[in-house]
């Protein structure tokens, strides 16, 4: 969900992180690289290790809190527990095997310290680093308004990034020194997926997926649509074409709770 400038600057700044941590550890064989494996069954190379991407989001999670020093709400804020309290559902069905094994979501070995924060800031955005730590900028807070079902789309959308190990990819795809157009499509199908994975993730957690549509919709609307590039020259997601899978996805997801609530889904098998 991230602004396309701030989004490249922060996969920069953990390229280099990583660099800096590491001694080319982040170019060995990932062991979802090796297999061709990733969300939905499809390719994911990627450019950090399980260790490394805790560590990088550690780093990366203390340099943004340094930057945004004097704007974090304290703890104790209405707004805070909120989201803290949405996310803690989140976090719980993102557990669930089930769900884990058919979205095929590489989890072993992987640890994710969840923390969501809140900035004092009027871009209308949020963010997750790698292994979970997330901002949700102020200015998003009115499109959401007093909805839990829409908080819990922005956050399901964000924690579906650190999940699917986007940035990660990102920095294996920045290694490859592949053109700025094959990276835009990448950027998009990340977004896309992150969507998809989000619109289940919410409904496993007892919120309402037809609800991504209609936040999504007044995004639009707060956004002005986003007028300017054409999609192909985009980082995200034309606007129509997200609103349309969502409509596609929101009942498939509710059939999966449904399901899922009533014993009608099979045992996952041990993750390997």
């Amino acid at each position: 969900m991230a602004a396309r400038g701030w989004l490249r600057g922060v996969v920069l700044c953990l390229l280099a992180l990583v660099t800096a941590a590491t001694t080319g550890c982040g170019e060995l064989p990932h062991p979802s690289q090796e297999r061709g494996e990733g969300p939905g069954q499809r390719r994911q190379p990627l450019g950090m290790t399980p260790a490394e991407e805790l560590a990088v989001g550690r780093r990366a999670y203390q340099q943004v809190m340094e930057e945004v020093k004097g704007r974090v709400l304290p703890a104790e804020h209405p707004q805070v527990q909120r989201t803290r309290r949405v996310m803690a559902r989140l976090v719980q069905a993102a557990r669930i095997p089930q769900l884990r094994q058919e979205i095929n979501l590489r989890t072993r070995a992987y640890r994710f310290e969840w923390e969501t924060n809140v900035i004092r800031d009027k871009q209308v955005n949020a963010f997750c680093l790698p292994a979970g730590k997330m901002f949700i900028y102020t200015g998003i807070l009115p499109v959401i308004g007093n909805d839990d079902d829409f908080l819990a789309t922005v956050l399901a959308h964000e924690m579906s990034h650190a999940l699917a190990h986007h940035a990660s990819e990102r920095i294996a795809r920045e290694k490859s020194g592949e053109g700025i157009m094959r990276s835009l499509r990448y950027n998009r199908e990340q977004e896309a997926e992150a969507d998809h994975i989000g619109v289940f993730l919410m409904a496993l957690a007892g919120y309402n997926p037809e609800k991504a549509v209609q936040f999504w919709e007044r995004m639009r609307q707060a956004t002005g649509g986003r007028a300017g590039l054409p999609e192909w020259l985009s980082d995200h997601p034309n606007d129509e074409h997200r609103i349309r899978a969502l409509r596609q996805w929101a009942p498939r997801a509710r059939a999966a709770k449904e399901a899922f609530d009533r014993g009608a889904v099979a045992p996952a098998k041990e993750e390997s």
